[in-house]
């Protein structure tokens, strides 16, 4: 087992870089962290009225086990916090602690591959037409007994695929050397598979 291997997934909302995340960390038995529950654990301490980059300084693990955390309300207030500067940096440090733990890790948000582990083993960037994705969460907000149209859906991807793109600091873009995964067409076992795939090529 190599000390520190670390395994970065990037890409926009609904991708499946979750999934794909949680899936590969288990079968390699690999610690895993979801950075944008960062975001979102700062964008509900925002909506309730504190400031971003306190929130971000104080942030602790048992912030991220929130369920309120996945509501289409706080992951647009995570998506502005996310271009501020100070509260990046603040979670910097957590995020690359993390990813250097013994027995390896696998993170997955938006700049992983680019900003917090560039020098990470595999680098993986998932993706997927703003159509799909926006019926993927279409789907699973509907489940949940949201009243969110389609259509608002999709403009809220939209929106934040180009709010993640156009920041200044860390935009959302593949690595140089990452290995890009559309699942725009691919079912949640054959994403995972190409994954799995990629993470053991560069451990044998």
């Amino acid at each position: 087992m190599q000390n520190g291997f670390t395994v970065a997934i990037d890409g926009p909302a609904a991708a499946g870089k979750g999934t794909i995340s949680k899936a590969v960390a288990a079968h390699f038995g690999f610690a895993h962290l979801d950075t944008g529950l960062l975001y979102r654990a700062v964008g509900a301490k925002v909506l309730a009225g504190k400031d971003a980059t306190e929130a971000a300084q104080t942030l602790i693990v048992e912030d991220l086990e929130d369920d309120s955390l996945r509501t289409s309300e706080v992951a647009q207030a995570a998506s502005k916090v996310a271009v501020i500067a100070d509260v990046r940096a603040a979670l910097l440090d957590f995020q690359r602690s993390f990813a250097a733990r013994l027995g390896g890790a696998v993170l997955d948000g938006r700049d992983i591959g680019t900003v917090i582990c560039p020098e990470a083993a595999v680098k993986l960037f998932v993706t997927a037409s703003a159509e799909v994705r926006a019926q993927r969460r279409f789907a699973e907000l509907s489940g949940k007994g949201h009243a969110d149209t389609f259509e608002q859906v999709l403009a809220d991807v939209q929106a934040r695929d180009a709010r993640d793109a156009d920041r200044v600091e860390a935009p959302m873009r593949p690595a140089q050397d990452a290995i890009l995964i559309d699942t725009s067409e691919l079912s949640i076992e054959q994403a995972v598979a190409e994954a799995i795939t990629a993470v053991q090529a560069k451990r044998d």
